[in-house]
Protein backbone atom coordinates (compact mmCIF):
# COMPACT_ATOMS: atom_id res chain seq x y z
CA UNK A 1 0.00 0.00 0.00
CA UNK A 2 1.26 3.13 -1.54
CA UNK A 3 0.02 6.33 1.29
CA UNK A 4 -0.39 10.06 0.48
CA UNK A 5 -0.24 11.84 4.06
CA UNK A 6 -0.93 15.74 3.81
CA UNK A 7 -0.60 18.24 5.88
CA UNK A 8 -2.67 21.26 4.72
CA UNK A 9 -2.01 24.95 5.07
CA UNK A 10 -3.23 28.05 3.54
CA UNK A 11 0.47 28.94 3.34
CA UNK A 12 2.28 26.08 3.15
CA UNK A 13 0.99 22.73 2.68
CA UNK A 14 3.22 19.25 3.45
CA UNK A 15 2.70 15.96 1.60
CA UNK A 16 4.76 13.06 2.24
CA UNK A 17 4.31 9.63 0.55
CA UNK A 18 5.41 6.37 2.13
CA UNK A 19 5.16 2.35 1.16
CA UNK A 20 4.14 0.30 3.42
CA UNK A 21 5.08 -3.56 3.16
CA UNK A 22 3.74 -5.73 5.82
CA UNK A 23 5.13 -4.18 8.91
CA UNK A 24 7.81 -2.01 7.17
CA UNK A 25 7.72 1.46 5.87
CA UNK A 26 9.58 2.95 2.75
CA UNK A 27 10.01 6.39 1.98
CA UNK A 28 9.28 7.41 -1.00
CA UNK A 29 9.29 11.51 -0.93
CA UNK A 30 8.04 14.29 0.44
CA UNK A 31 7.66 18.09 0.02
CA UNK A 32 5.95 21.18 0.63
CA UNK A 33 3.99 23.45 -1.65
CA UNK A 34 4.45 27.14 -0.90
CA UNK A 35 1.27 29.04 -1.84
CA UNK A 36 1.89 32.52 -3.00
CA UNK A 37 0.22 35.14 0.01
CA UNK A 38 -0.09 37.64 -2.99
CA UNK A 39 -2.87 36.24 -4.30
CA UNK A 40 -6.49 36.36 -4.10
CA UNK A 41 -8.14 33.29 -1.59
CA UNK A 42 -9.11 31.76 -4.87
CA UNK A 43 -5.99 31.24 -6.82
CA UNK A 44 -4.69 29.97 -3.09
CA UNK A 45 -7.05 27.58 -3.18
CA UNK A 46 -6.27 26.28 -6.89
CA UNK A 47 -2.63 26.69 -6.24
CA UNK A 48 -2.98 23.47 -3.44
CA UNK A 49 -6.10 21.75 -5.72
CA UNK A 50 -3.19 21.44 -8.49
CA UNK A 51 0.17 20.86 -6.61
CA UNK A 52 -1.71 18.09 -4.99
CA UNK A 53 -3.23 16.43 -8.18
CA UNK A 54 0.82 16.87 -9.72
CA UNK A 55 1.98 14.72 -6.44
CA UNK A 56 -0.92 12.27 -7.37
CA UNK A 57 0.24 11.86 -10.52
CA UNK A 58 3.71 11.48 -9.93
CA UNK A 59 3.73 9.15 -7.21
CA UNK A 60 0.40 6.69 -7.53
CA UNK A 61 -0.37 6.50 -3.88
CA UNK A 62 -3.23 4.25 -3.57
CA UNK A 63 -4.81 5.76 -0.52
CA UNK A 64 -4.40 9.15 1.54
CA UNK A 65 -4.79 10.48 4.99
CA UNK A 66 -5.27 13.85 6.81
CA UNK A 67 -4.77 15.28 9.88
CA UNK A 68 -8.65 16.57 11.20
CA UNK A 69 -9.15 20.29 12.07
CA UNK A 70 -10.03 21.66 15.22
CA UNK A 71 -11.65 25.02 16.35
CA UNK A 72 -8.32 26.96 17.40
CA UNK A 73 -8.94 30.56 19.49
CA UNK A 74 -9.61 32.23 15.88
CA UNK A 75 -12.48 31.01 14.06
CA UNK A 76 -10.99 33.03 11.11
CA UNK A 77 -7.94 31.40 10.69
CA UNK A 78 -9.76 27.63 11.51
CA UNK A 79 -12.18 28.71 8.28
CA UNK A 80 -9.40 29.52 6.11
CA UNK A 81 -7.52 25.99 7.26
CA UNK A 82 -10.75 24.56 6.27
CA UNK A 83 -10.73 25.99 3.20
CA UNK A 84 -7.55 24.53 1.85
CA UNK A 85 -8.41 21.16 3.31
CA UNK A 86 -11.13 21.09 1.76
CA UNK A 87 -8.93 21.80 -1.85
CA UNK A 88 -6.94 19.35 -0.76
CA UNK A 89 -9.55 17.33 -0.06
CA UNK A 90 -11.19 17.84 -3.87
CA UNK A 91 -8.05 16.94 -5.20
CA UNK A 92 -7.70 13.55 -4.10
CA UNK A 93 -10.82 12.86 -4.38
CA UNK A 94 -10.70 14.03 -7.85
CA UNK A 95 -7.98 11.39 -8.35
CA UNK A 96 -10.24 8.51 -6.57
CA UNK A 97 -8.18 8.23 -3.61
CA UNK A 98 -9.56 7.15 -0.47
CA UNK A 99 -9.21 9.69 2.40
CA UNK A 100 -8.73 9.09 5.94
CA UNK A 101 -8.73 11.61 8.42
CA UNK A 102 -7.04 11.58 11.69
CA UNK A 103 -7.04 14.03 14.77
CA UNK A 104 -3.46 15.47 15.32
CA UNK A 105 -4.03 13.71 19.22
CA UNK A 106 -4.01 10.11 16.86
CA UNK A 107 -0.92 11.49 14.98
CA UNK A 108 0.98 12.39 17.30
CA UNK A 109 0.78 9.19 19.71
CA UNK A 110 0.74 6.40 16.78
CA UNK A 111 4.45 8.20 15.93
CA UNK A 112 5.67 9.64 18.89
CA UNK A 113 3.66 7.88 21.66
CA UNK A 114 2.70 10.89 23.22
CA UNK A 115 -0.45 12.95 21.91
CA UNK A 116 1.35 15.88 23.02
CA UNK A 117 4.24 15.78 21.56
CA UNK A 118 6.42 18.69 20.18
CA UNK A 119 6.59 19.16 16.65
CA UNK A 120 10.59 18.46 17.07
CA UNK A 121 9.67 14.71 18.33
CA UNK A 122 7.26 14.58 15.30
CA UNK A 123 10.55 15.36 13.08
CA UNK A 124 12.52 13.08 14.56
CA UNK A 125 10.48 9.77 14.92
CA UNK A 126 9.75 10.50 11.05
CA UNK A 127 13.31 10.87 10.61
CA UNK A 128 13.97 7.87 12.65
CA UNK A 129 10.95 5.79 11.26
CA UNK A 130 11.48 6.20 7.96
CA UNK A 131 15.24 6.09 8.42
CA UNK A 132 15.73 9.49 6.70
CA UNK A 133 19.23 10.75 6.32
CA UNK A 134 18.45 14.20 7.68
CA UNK A 135 15.44 15.77 9.53
CA UNK A 136 12.29 16.57 7.20
CA UNK A 137 10.71 20.06 7.32
CA UNK A 138 8.21 20.88 10.30
CA UNK A 139 5.52 20.65 7.19
CA UNK A 140 6.81 17.48 5.37
CA UNK A 141 7.75 15.79 8.28
CA UNK A 142 3.49 16.20 9.90
CA UNK A 143 2.54 14.74 6.36
CA UNK A 144 5.09 12.21 6.37
CA UNK A 145 3.45 11.61 10.01
CA UNK A 146 -0.37 11.09 8.80
CA UNK A 147 0.85 8.76 6.63
CA UNK A 148 2.53 7.03 9.41
CA UNK A 149 -0.79 7.08 11.45
CA UNK A 150 -2.85 5.20 8.60
CA UNK A 151 0.11 3.01 8.31
CA UNK A 152 -0.52 2.22 12.09
CA UNK A 153 -4.42 2.03 12.26
CA UNK A 154 -5.08 0.29 8.64
CA UNK A 155 -4.21 -3.00 10.17
CA UNK A 156 -6.77 -2.46 12.61
CA UNK A 157 -9.44 -0.91 10.48
CA UNK A 158 -9.71 -4.25 8.64
CA UNK A 159 -9.81 -5.95 11.35
CA UNK A 160 -12.93 -4.41 12.27
CA UNK A 161 -14.72 -4.01 9.11
CA UNK A 162 -14.31 -7.80 8.81
CA UNK A 163 -15.63 -8.63 12.47
CA UNK A 164 -13.05 -8.26 14.51
CA UNK A 165 -11.03 -11.22 13.01
CA UNK A 166 -7.22 -11.40 11.42
CA UNK A 167 -7.19 -13.23 8.37
CA UNK A 168 -6.54 -16.81 8.32
CA UNK A 169 -3.29 -18.10 6.20
CA UNK A 170 -4.86 -19.69 4.41
CA UNK A 171 -5.80 -16.40 2.61
CA UNK A 172 -9.62 -16.58 3.19
CA UNK A 173 -11.12 -13.24 4.89
CA UNK A 174 -13.61 -13.72 7.87
CA UNK A 175 -16.59 -11.65 7.74
CA UNK A 176 -19.69 -11.84 10.49
CA UNK A 177 -17.93 -14.98 11.70
CA UNK A 178 -17.80 -16.75 8.56
CA UNK A 179 -15.14 -17.65 6.32
CA UNK A 180 -15.27 -16.08 2.33
CA UNK A 181 -13.43 -16.62 -0.58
Amino acid sequence: MRILGIDPGLRRTGFGVIEMHGARLRYIGSGTIVVPADQPLAGRLKVILDNIREVVQATQPTVSAMEKVFVNTNPASTLLLGQARGAAMCALADSRLEVHEYTALQVKKSVVGNGHAAKEQVQRMVQHLLGLSGLPAADSADALACAICHAHFHPLSQRLKDGGRLHPASGHRVRGGRLIG
